[in-house]
């Protein structure tokens, strides 16, 4: 049995240490303490996680576990927030995800004109070894619905730079979801039912929407449908997502102004799909959100809640 799982931390540094960042030791302290809370409760083989910012404050949430970690970090965004992987296995061949696939123009960002033609958080790739089969974590972190405009504005203008941001991150996050796609198409190599592979992280949106779809693959045998449990030709390249295998009144991972939303995921490839044995949220309490980032400052714990599978690969 192993348990992998995915989840934000909300601003991960130490004090000082960032955009988001706790103001006083003590909460600090106290965020770390609900952090390893959830964790030990979770008890997580493999663990994909978001919001990082200091690589120091992995290192304080590490030294709160029982037990020996091993991690690993992506390169930061802008902001200084990264994702990377915990877990209790020994991690190996360690890649990040950057690049955007051959033939995608650049996307335009804002009203500038700037482009990018690259993840603005790379997603990490890391290998464990679980008795005698090989399991590929991926852990991503896509743009986020949470809209800014020029001069650090959270509130836009009018309605006209309201549509355009929009758009523009929209298109950002299918660009950087195309990115994740197009490299687990290549690592999977049309051989999904036996390669294991999980691709876990804050996708920034709900399971029907096309950012999300888009990392499945070739459609047509999803969970739930009829087609599920007929061999097809795209299971080599197929992914999965375990959202409908959360139990109903759990199938969320964050309130976001008093509606409750599923934007973290796992993915997994046909190898595992038929091993997995339950999927939650946990119990995790979390807070209604809005669009001022700023207003959970100093709170413990995280505004998300984890996600996390467990797989017999007996």
């Amino acid at each position: 049995m192993v348990a992998v799982g995915t989840w934000n931390l909300e601003n991960l540094f130490r004090p000082g240490g960032g955009e988001g960042a706790p103001r006083t030791e003590a909460a600090y302290r106290e965020k770390l303490t609900a952090l390893a809370g959830t964790i030990t409760h979770l008890a997580p083989d493999v663990l994909a996680v978001q919001e990082v910012g200091d690589p120091a404050a992995v290192g304080d949430l590490v030294a709160s576990l029982d037990g020996a970690w091993h991690w690993e970090l992506a390169e930061p965004d802008d902001r200084g927030i990264r994702a990377g992987v915990l877990s209790r296995l020994p991690l190996h061949d360690v890649e990040e995800v950057v690049d955007f696939p051959d033939r995608l123009l650049p996307v335009q960002v804002d009203d500038g004109r700037a482009t990018i033609t690259r993840m603005g958080r790379p997603a990490l790739r890391a290998r464990v070894q679980v008795d005698d089969r090989v399991l590929d974590v991926v852990s991503c972190h896509l743009k986020s619905k949470l809209l800014s405009f020029p001069g650090g504005r959270f509130n836009p203008r009018d309605e006209d730079e309201r549509a355009r941001y929009t758009a523009y991150a929209l298109a950002r996050r299918a660009a950087e979801a195309a990115a994740v796609r197009a490299y687990v198409t290549r690592l999977l190599d049309d051989q999904g039912q036996q390669r294991a592979v999980v691709v876990a992280g804050d996708l920034n949106d709900e399971p029907q929407a096309a950012t999300t779809q888009l990392l499945q693959g070739p459609p047509g045998s999803e969970l739930g449908t009829g087609g599920f449990d007929r061999p097809d030709r795209g299971d080599g390249q197929r992914l999965w997502n375990l959202a409908g295998l959360i139990p109903a009144e759990q199938r969320f991972s964050r309130i976001y102004r008093g509606h409750q939303e599923l934007i973290d995921h796992l993915f997994v490839s046909h190898a595992l799909v038929g091993a997995v044995t339950t999927v939650s949220t946990g119990d995790t309490d979390v807070r209604s959100i809005t669009d001022e980032p700023a207003e959970r400052r100093d709170q413990p714990g995280s505004d998300h809640r984890p996600v996390i599978a467990h797989f017999d690969l007996a």
